[in-house]
C-alpha cells in the first residue's frame, strides 16, 4: 500500500530535508546505484510532506480538499499538474481532481479539453475571447468557477448512460443538452458524452447546421466561462435562420449590444424560466437572396421574431 503524506510543520520538514540532502553528498561518491535510490527515499518521503504541509490542516484535511484549495486560492489561473502533484501530497492526485469534477462539481477542465476547444474556435474564427489560454499544456488544469455545481454528479451518471448509446456523437451531445435545457454544462461532460475527439465540431454543427441554440462564451453569452456551453431552450431555428456563420453571429451580436432591437430585451435578463432568447433576423429573407452578412442581420428576441415573421405570412 502505498504511504500517504503526513503534513507536519513546514519549517521542520524544511530542515529535515536539508540534513538528509546534505547527507546524500557521501552516498554520491559510492558505486552501488541501488544504496544511492534507497538513501533519497526519506528524502523523497520528506518531500511530499512538505508539499502537503503547505495548506494548513484546518484549512484542508486530505489530498482532495488541498488540491481543491489550491485551486480555490487561484480561480482562472492556468495551474500545472506538477502543482496538483506537490500539494496532494500523493501520487494519484488525477482521480482526486476527477472526483471533484465528477462526484462534487467543480468547474475544472483539463487542457486536453481547452485544446480541443481552441483548435475548434480556430477554424471558425473565434479565437479572440480565449487566447489567453492558447498556453494551456494537456497537463494543465484551470477552475473556471469558484463555485461548487451540487447537480454535476446527476449529470456525470446521465453522460455515461448517453455516451453508452449506439447513435452518433452528435446526437448523444443533442440528447445530454436537452436533458439539460437552460444548465451549464462543461466541455469535459460533453467530451465525455462524445468519445471522439473532435466534439466541439459537432457541438458547432447542432448551432450552425441544424438551428440549435447552444450558446458559449464566444458565440452570444459573454456571461459564460471559457469551455461552457448551453442550450438555451429546447427549439430549433427555422431553416433560414440556420447556416450564419459563427464569426458573424458574434459581430452582430456584439454590434447590437446582445438586445433585442424591437422590445429592448437583453441576454443579462435571461434565465430558464424566461422563454425568450436572442435569434438573429434577416431584413432581406435568405430566400429571397439575402445573405448572411452582419448588414443583412438584426438581433431580435424569439418572441419578436415569430411577430415579424407572422406578421409578415399574414401580409
Amino acid at each position: 500500500m502505498a504511504r500517504r503524506s503526513k503534513p507536519a510543520n513546514p519549517e521542520t520538514l524544511r530542515q529535515e530535508l536539508l540534513e538528509l540532502i546534505t547527507n546524500f553528498e557521501k552516498k554520491l561518491l559510492e558505486n552501488d546505484l541501488r544504496s544511492k535510490v534507497i538513501a533519497l527515499v526519506p528524502a523523497y518521503r520528506v518531500l511530499r510532506d512538505l508539499g502537503s504541509s503547505l495548506i494548513p490542516a484546518e484549512e484542508a484535511k486530505s489530498a482532495r480538499d488541498r488540491i481543491l484549495a489550491y485551486f480555490r486560492h487561484y480561480p482562472g489561473a492556468v495551474i500545472s499538474g506538477e502543482e496538483l502533484s506537490v500539494v496532494a501530497g500523493i501520487n494519484d492526485w488525477p482521480r482526486r481532481v476527477r472526483e471533484l469534477r465528477v462526484e462534487y462539481g467543480w468547474a475544472i477542465v483539463s487542457g486536453v479539453t481547452i485544446n480541443e476547444i481552441l483548435k475548434e474556435a480556430n477554424e471558425a474564427g473565434q479565437t479572440e475571447e480565449i487566447k489567453a489560454l492558447e498556453q494551456m499544456s494537456p497537463d494543465d488544469y484551470i477552475l473556471l468557477e469558484d463555485r461548487q455545481d451540487r447537480d454535476a454528479a446527476y449529470r456525470w451518471k446521465l453522460a455515461n448512460d448517453i455516451r453508452k448509446q449506439k447513435i452518433s456523437a452528435r446526437d448523444k451531445i443533442l440528447l445530454f443538452l436537452r436533458e439539460n435545457v437552460g444548465v451549464s454544462v462543461s466541455g469535459e461532460e460533453i467530451s465525455y458524452v462524445a468519445n471522439i475527439t473532435d466534439w466541439p465540431r459537432r457541438v458547432r454543427e447542432l448551432r450552425t447546421e441544424y438551428g440549435w441554440p447552444v450558446v458559449t462564451k464566444q458565440t452570444g453569452r459573454p456571461d459564460l466561462p471559457v469551455g461552457v456551453y448551453l442550450l438555451e431552450m429546447d427549439r430549433q431555428a427555422p431553416v433560414h435562420d440556420r447556416l450564419i456563420p459563427d464569426p458573424v453571429r458574434f459581430a452582430v451580436l456584439r454590434r447590437d449590444s446582445y438586445q433585442c432591437l424591437h422590445c429592448s430585451w437583453h441576454i443579462n435578463e435571461w434565465n430558464k424560466a424566461d422563454p425568450r432568447i436572442l435569434e438573429l433576423h434577416h431584413k432581406k429573407h435568405h430566400a429571397k437572396g439575402g445573405d448572411n452578412t452582419a448588414e443583412n442581420l438584426i438581433t431580435l428576441c424569439n418572441i419578436c421574431h415569430d411577430e415579424v415573421h407572422r406578421k409578415e405570412r399574414g401580409s
